[in-house]
């Protein structure tokens, strides 16, 4: 079995600058002080971990709904859980969006908007995290005060949306997204977005709702990450974490390492140095993070296993005649 060389690559930038952090700072220091105030916050995190993914695909229906595809939430948070548990501990495979969009579509035939649903789920987060980076700096102006930390996270919420801009722009223009509406094989996909973002833009309630569950969303996943602070003993106040985590979450998908492995841990050293966080709390703060969302990903595993079964026509609602074409895989 030949191991793809994306894989090794990202593998070893991940070692890398795991290695680079972690040799600043002692491994004993990396562990927590281990009391029950400790295993409180740590549980309360893992809980909300949890409901961040609910409001996940709770954001993922709303976006169906939008495209006129009417799907039951168990069967989204199931796909949901699958699609986490590949992509968190099956990199060499298919992703865990094009698992999400391979088994949505196998139950209501209609894959380009399915496609288009997951493209523009998390579109929204390309809106939604670089908004409240910009609000905290706002609402705390002490955090504009903090040298590269606060250059480096304006930086990435500004690239970001001017990112976004370009891309909804392309998308939703007649003259480039459009044409390919109505199209074959690979470019009907991209003309499905055009056609989403255009019924969003003609229905104001139903772009509202997906803003107002992806707020939800990504603020649960701020907490989160503040109550894995506080499991750390660090002092980090909401407005900081309101301001960092988001440009975290936004450098860590960056496809230059694995999971995020490094980047993120190298993003938290950054951002929380000016606050008075050692490094190797940083780094502990940032694994924390990564293993929060590993354990809760691995109820995604039986989901994985058994998921992928068809139902039979008619089985369920939202369900389309196929559309013929090219798969997507």
């Amino acid at each position: 079995m030949r191991i793809p060389w994306k894989l090794v690559l990202r593998s070893t930038v991940s070692v890398v600058l795991l290695a680079l952090l972690v040799q600043r700072v002692h491994l004993s220091s990396l562990l927590p002080t281990w009391d029950l105030r400790a295993a409180l916050w740590l549980g309360a995190a893992l809980a909300l971990t949890l409901v961040g993914i609910v409001l996940s695909t709770l954001r993922w229906r709303q976006v169906l709904h939008a495209l006129g595809l009417h799907e039951r939430v168990p069967t989204l948070f199931s796909h949901y859980l699958a699609g986490l548990f590949v992509g968190n501990f099956l990199p060499s495979t298919i992703g865990g969006d094009v698992l999400r969009v391979t088994r949505l579509a196998a139950h209501n035939g209609d894959r380009p908007d399915t496609f288009a649903s997951v493209v523009l789920e998390r579109l929204t987060g390309w809106l939604i995290l670089p908004v409240l980076t910009l609000v905290a700096m706002v609402v705390n102006p002490g955090l504009r005060e903090l040298g590269a930390a606060s250059a480096v996270a304006c930086t990435i919420a500004a690239t970001t949306l001017a990112l976004l801009a370009a891309t909804i722009f392309a998308a939703a223009n007649p003259r480039i997204g459009g044409r390919l509406a109505g199209t074959s094989g690979w470019q009907r996909f991209a003309g499905a977005v055009h056609l989403g973002l255009d019924r969003l833009r003609h229905h104001p309630g139903a772009a509202a709702s997906v803003l107002v569950a992806g707020f939800a969303y990504q603020l649960v996943v701020v907490l989160t990450g503040l109550l894995a602070a506080r499991a750390l003993g660090l002092d980090v106040s909401p407005t900081a974490a309101l301001a960092f985590m988001p440009a975290v979450a936004i450098a860590q998908v960056l496809p230059i390492s694995l999971g995020g492995l490094g980047v993120r841990e190298g993003a938290f050293v950054l951002f929380l140095g000016p606050l008075g966080v050692p490094a190797a709390q940083a780094v502990a703060l940032g694994l924390l993070v990564y293993g929060l969302n590993l354990a809760v990903s691995l109820l995604g595993a039986p989901a994985f296993a058994v998921g992928g079964r068809t139902p039979p026509p008619g089985d369920g609602p939202g369900v389309r005649p196929p559309t013929g074409g090219a798969a997507l895989t």
